[in-house]
């Protein structure tokens, strides 16, 4: 028997049939779903008002999988500061209430319609996770529509002056997978632990009360939880790998385990971070084995400015560092640390400097650059004496990097 589709899986039991409703319609077809809310966003906000966030992070997975866990560590990892827009909380309505306390889903309409009008505030435009979300075929179908829609208003803004709100979306994804046994074992742990931590903080008035789910308290709603996950999660998530390159993470492990599967999965992914412009444009720079960013997401724009606002002079900052420093770069592989005078004037443009030191960045490098004037005689008055000198400048760039590591035997 096929497993159910989303429309079932929020339906009440068997009833002779009725004539089809226009809902019924709609929450099979991802166009109409997605094409009605986006009509209705537009109209009430105006098209240049729909930035979403340039960074989106998918935090999926079976119950019990730890997605509460690990977004505090994929929010750190990142660089985001903003909480992570958690699908369940967005619908908190009665009935929505009802099916989740069921072990079931509500409707692709309203969790789309929701969602879209999160993400446009101002706190999530460089970066936000997403917990929960897609979970059926319609909503991976309905990212797909919003991803389409966030390039065609990139393009359509492009040579603006609000081309910098309209970013190249980067799709990261995190999908924890558990088995059967271990989500169930996993619930009931959990609502054990959120009844005794409600009881205490009734008892002495101190702290929050935490949502108690009925499906933490009745195996069998446990059970039926994760076979809905199973008959319809999965599959959307497998739908979701057609459209998106991700590998599923094993949530079975310790934490620090599955930390690092995260970190490794990041990093698989990481490629998709910048504009491909900008991309092609570093390719010939090479990448530190191990990249220590500060201020990434800010980095990351100043990045995709250069290349939107300043190309030319982006160009030959590239080339310069290419060319002129990467020889000597590489000829102090082994100790990580390199030192490069210069006295090219295409660094007096102090966005030139500032572009050399974000693009080291970028790549994994640490630069730091000294200017030293440095007065050379040029002619001498041989009435007076007097000397006249010229100002040499002198751009002194340290680099640092992660250096190779040589074992020497002692003999």
């Amino acid at each position: 028997m096929p497993p159910p589709s989303a429309q079932e899986a929020i339906s009440e039991p068997a009833r002779p049939a009725a004539p089809a409703r226009n809902t019924d319609l709609e929450i099979k077809d991802a166009q109409l779903i997605f094409g009605a809310v986006w009509s209705e966003l537009e109209a009430e906000v105006g098209r240049e008002k729909l930035r979403f966030p340039k960074e989106i992070i998918l935090l999926g997975g079976a119950p019990g999988s730890g997605k509460g866990t690990n977004t505090e560590f994929i929010a750190k990892a990142r660089g985001l500061t903003c909480q992570p827009v958690v699908i369940s909380a967005l619908l908190d309505s009665p009935d929505a209430q009802r099916l989740k306390n069921a072990g079931n889903m509500v409707g692709d309409r309203e969790v789309i319609g929701l969602l879209l009008r999160e993400l446009l505030r101002p706190e999530y435009r460089d970066g936000v996770i997403l917990d929960g979300f897609p979970r059926t075929g319609v909503q991976v179908e309905c990212l797909k529509l919003l991803v389409e829609k966030m390039n065609h208003l990139r393009k359509d803004f492009f040579h603006t002056p609000l081309g910098i709100h309209f970013r190249q979306p980067t799709i990261h994804i995190m999908v924890l997978f558990v088995d059967e046994k271990t989500s169930i074992a996993r619930q009931m742990q959990r609502g054990v632990k959120v009844r005794a931590h409600n009881q205490e903080v009734r008892r002495t008035g101190v702290g929050t009360l935490q949502e108690e789910r009925i499906t933490d308290f009745d195996e069998a709603l446990a059970q039926r939880r994760y076979q809905v996950f199973k008959e319809q999660t999965w599959e959307a998530l497998q739908q979701l790998k057609e459209i998106f390159h991700y590998h599923f993470i094993n949530a079975e492990d310790k934490i620090a385990e599955v930390e690092q599967h995260i970190l490794k999965e990041l990093e698989y992914q990481s490629t998709l971070e910048l504009d491909p412009l900008t991309v092609d444009r570093l390719r010939k720079i090479p990448v530190a084995k191990e990249t220590i960013v500060h201020a990434r997401q800010e980095m990351v724009k100043r990045l995709d400015i250069y290349e939107l606002e300043h190309p030319e002079l982006f160009q030959k900052v590239v080339t310069f560092i290419e060319k002129k420093m990467l020889p000597i770069v590489l000829r102090h592989a082994i100790s990580g640390s390199a030192l490069v005078n210069t006295e090219d004037t295409l660094l007096e443009d102090p966005l030139a400097l500032a572009m050399l030191i974000d693009v080291f960045s970028e790549r994994g490098y640490h630069a730091v650059v000294d200017i030293h004037r440095i007065e050379v005689p040029e002619r001498v008055d041989l009435t007076t004496g007097a000397i006249t000198c010229r100002v040499k400048k002198v751009y002194r760039i340290q680099i640092h990097f992660q250096g190779s590591e040589i074992r020497r035997s002692l003999g």
